[in-house]
């Protein structure tokens, strides 16, 4: 069969069904969307945005996001995707980022005048929090790092970090705070290859390492997308899941709780720990079952604590040695006009925590706000909620890169999306996107049609641009 002479002869626009409608699935269908395939996403929820959502929580009457998102400049193809459908105004960039320890006592890092990676170094070394041998261990480890790609030689980084004489305190005071929070699985649990990227990429120019934190629901800024593939005759099924995926003489099937649904094509946007539900039992789902099984999944905390006053004129800051790693003042940056204060505290690797009650949770974290924001002891707290993503990443660790499939399946009319495939990038939003365009463009060079959407990275500047 000639897949492109068989869409070609037809007179209407092919289809395309996308299983999913997480940011993977969403950054798809709005890349085929555009070039003239009809789009149907099946998403088995009421709301869009996979791990990345929110939804009013019937205990608080509060609509909360599942987990705090940030991105950061380096990603190139999410912001790209912001401008495509038309959120990008509702994103706010930080330049500084703030540090906390027990006690209250900040610290900031922010950018100078001085030339990529050196860009954050006069800040760096003012921090009171590490001393000289912690400050000259962790340099001489971001100047192993940073210039080169670092390779999956099977060594977690932890066991690097010790291999590089890192200190106990610049291991607990720089690297678990960065790394911990960008690759979500504890240090012990992630690739050198991993955790040297995300060095790379953020050192890789000023512009690289600035913050942005969305200023709506996580929901409401995926809503945008829906609209973007109606506008342009698709169809988006909210509480409609896919139970299962055959094939019809090469024509993709999807079966749902409607029924029967033939598409031209398939895209499967859903994480790998949901994807082996609804594939076929024969075929090439025998080796995508194997790669599957390789995966494993690192959980994510976030708490949410409203309290009657105003606890901190921050609007974010990363805090040091105890259980939070994040605090976000969601009051602030909702730019909600209130005399209270609407924090999410972040956990990133909380597997302590899955096992603990939520009034254990909120008692611990309680305890920790008032060590960090003194304001916080005369508040008091109005309500609270937490939210357990038991599987909020897949583990990056050693090896696991060679397990990521392609977009490309062993079906002809089957994609795969997801920031769990090959996307040279971690389990991030801009992986998600990466996946999508990337299925997009496999789905398209199938149909005889050639075009890109994968934005070029972040160019380096400084003296990041002597390196590769």
């Amino acid at each position: 069969m000639n897949l492109s002479t068989d869409l070609k002869s037809s007179s209407s626009s092919p289809t395309v069904g996308i299983v999913g409608g997480g940011l993977a699935g969403l950054a798809t269908g709005c890349a085929l969307a555009d070039s003239g395939f009809r789009v149907t996403i099946f998403e088995r929820r009421p709301f869009l945005g996979g791990r990345a959502s929110s939804y009013e929580h019937p205990a608080t009457g509060e609509v909360v996001d599942n987990c705090q998102h940030v991105l950061f400049g380096v990603c190139t193809n999410l912001i790209e995707f912001y401008q495509r459908i038309g959120v990008e105004g509702n994103i706010r960039w930080f330049d500084e980022m703030t540090f906390i320890e027990p006690g209250g006592r900040q610290s900031v890092l922010r950018p100078s005048s001085l030339p990529a990676p050196l860009q954050t170094l006069p800040s760096f070394l003012s921090f009171p929090f590490l001393d000289a041998r912690d400050k000259f261990t962790i340099a001489r480890a971001m100047a192993a790092l940073a210039p080169f790609p670092a390779q999956d030689t099977g060594e977690s980084f932890m066991n690097w970090l010790n291999r590089h004489n890192q200190t106990h305190n610049a291991i607990e005071r720089f690297w678990k705070p960065v790394l911990i929070s960008a690759l979500s699985d504890d240090l012990e649990c992630v690739s050198v290859s991993a955790a040297g990227q995300v060095i790379r990429e953020t050192t890789k120019s000023t512009e690289a390492r600035r913050m942005g934190i969305p200023t709506i629901p996580l929901t409401q800024l995926y809503s945008a997308a829906q609209n973007y593939i109606v506008e342009r005759g698709g169809e988006v099924k909210l509480r409609s899941g896919v139970e299962s995926l055959h094939s019809e003489s090469d024509t993709p099937v999807l079966k749902s709780a409607e029924g029967m649904n033939k598409f031209d094509f398939v895209v499967m946007a859903l994480p790998f720990f949901s994807l082996s539900n609804v594939l076929p039992q024969n075929g090439p789902s025998t080796a995508l079952r194997n790669q599957i099984n390789k995966f494993g999944s690192a959980p994510i905390t976030g708490i949410h604590l409203w309290f009657d006053r105003q606890i901190s004129d921050l609007d974010h800051a990363v805090l040091l040695d105890r259980t939070i790693q994040w605090m976000f003042h969601k009051s602030r940056l909702l730019e909600r006009n209130s005399e209270g204060s609407y924090v999410e505290l972040v956990v990133s690797s909380s597997k302590n925590l899955i096992p603990k009650s939520k009034q254990e949770i909120v008692d611990l974290v309680l305890g920790e706000v008032r060590e960090f924001f003194p304001a916080s002891r005369a508040a008091n707290l109005v309500k609270s909620t937490v939210i357990k993503e038991l599987n909020a990443t897949y583990s990056p660790r050693p090896g696991i890169d060679r397990e990521r499939p392609s977009q490309i399946t062993g079906w002809p009319r089957v994609f795969l999306a997801g920031d769990w495939t090959a996307t040279g990038w971690p389990a991030t939003m801009e992986g998600a996107v990466r996946s999508g365009y990337l299925a997009a463009e496999a789905l398209l060079k199938s149909a005889g049609m050639d075009k890109s959407f994968i934005v070029p990275d972040l160019p380096a500047s400084g003296f990041m641009r002597l390196f590769p």
